[in-house]
């Protein structure tokens, strides 16, 4: 026990050094935006948060049945909400099977904990979200990390350690970069490999209806498992596996995350499913997206702002440094307009990043004001300093 508390001590301890360092915590006493700020920092990238037929649908299911049976989803039956939802979003992704679970991290914990065996190489890119690599630990399985995006790095990976799962993202959330997807499918069919791909940022927003990038390469016969948070363009509270019918039929009882956490609320599932249907017809919001997004990242590639790879609605601006970041946040957040701050354990010591992310229903004068903001700032926040070291920044990475 004394061990524990020590441990526990000195990671309190780093803890106090590092917000000391920033002048506080990154959040915590942080000014609440007003009304009239521009807010970057949502996922909610199709602005259906506060829908009205969504907030309509969760409002009468709370009253119809308030917060449900509350219990595990293996003693849902086939005539419940829930299920139907799953047999909707599996036609929409055009998948034989959707098993719906509590959010992304249980989807992709639960997955690879229940199909993996102890021992299986999981060969997952360097910068895939979080619970994929908790999922690899969950199953002891052995990580194959390969440079990402690097589609010969990884065959050569397959090739010296044998045939296994290949983990990915297929829309990264920090560097807005998109997965080489179709490359990805090559090297798996070269090798015997299956792919799990993790769609939470792009369902919504690419393909046919919004059914992602899988769907809209026409590749939902090459990928085994598709896996998603709703908490993004979905601007709800569940995640989603899409699989072989019989894998869905598995999950339920050997995913533990889904044995044993109680099942979605009523609510959630009514919000979802129509929060589906508002998505599926949405190609006026995708446009504007795409739209709003392009504009924001060609306006801040003129400004001098180093925001590579992105090509998406996720833009990095790239301090490095914790110190870069916070002065950067603290700059912005003066003039209205909030991001997101991404420093260690969620991103590398020297990769720290202030992330904006676009939504649909910001207006051209919107995206000429965070232009304008991040034009203001750049003398206060030394952006030419940080350009001149992002090459030894990415060296030390």
């Amino acid at each position: 026990m004394s061990g524990e508390l020590s441990f526990l001590q000195e990671r309190l301890q780093a803890w106090q050094i590092r917000q000391a360092s920033w002048g506080g915590p990154l959040y915590r006493g942080r000014a609440t935006p007003k009304s009239t700020d521009l807010t970057l920092m949502s996922n909610d990238y199709l602005a259906l948060g506060s829908h009205p037929a969504v907030l309509d649908a969760q409002v009468r299911s709370l009253r119809d049945q308030g917060n449900g049976a509350l219990m595990s989803g293996v003693f849902t039956t086939d005539s419940d909400p829930l299920r139907h939802l799953e047999t909707s979003l599996a036609g929409w992704l055009t998948a034989p099977a959707v098993m719906l679970c509590q959010s992304g991290w249980t989807a992709n914990v639960g997955l690879i904990q229940a199909i993996c065996r102890p021992g299986a190489p999981v060969y997952i890119d360097e910068l895939a979200h979080a619970s994929l690599w908790e999922g690899i630990a969950a199953a002891r399985a052995v990580a194959r990390p390969f440079a990402h995006n690097d589609t010969d790095h990884l065959e050569r990976s397959v090739r010296a350690h044998g045939p296994g799962l290949i983990a990915f993202d297929t829309l990264y959330s920090v560097t807005g970069d998109l997965c080489p997807l179709l490359e990805l499918t090559a090297v798996a069919r070269r090798t015997g490999c299956d792919l799990v791909a993790d769609e939470s940022h792009t369902l919504g927003v690419l393909g046919f209806q919004g059914a992602g990038l899988v769907d809209a390469l026409g590749l939902t016969d090459r990928v085994a498992y598709r896996t998603a948070s709703l908490a993004k363009a979905f601007a709800g509270r569940a995640g989603l596996i899409a699989c072989a019918r019989e894998v869905a039929h598995y999950l339920p009882y050997h995913s533990l995350g889904a044995v044993f956490s109680s099942t979605l609320l009523p609510h959630d599932v009514a919000g979802l499913a129509t929060a589906l249907v508002v998505l599926a017809g949405a190609d006026d919001r995708r446009m504007r997206l795409a739209h709003n997004s392009r504009r924001l990242r060609e306006g801040l590639r003129e400004l001098g702002y180093h925001i590579a790879p992105s090509e998406s609605q996720i833009i990095p601006l790239q301090p490095g440094t914790e110190a870069g970041v916070r002065r950067l946040q603290q700059a912005l957040d003066a003039r209205g307009v909030f991001g997101a701050a991404f420093v260690p354990p969620s991103v590398p010591a020297r990769r720290c990043v202030q992330r904006l992310s676009v939504h649909s229903e910001l207006t051209d004068a919107d995206v000429d004001r965070v232009l304008d903001v991040c034009a203001d700032v750049r003398d206060e926040v030394g952006l030419r300093e940080w350009r001149s070291t992002r090459r030894t920044a990415a060296v030390l990475c």
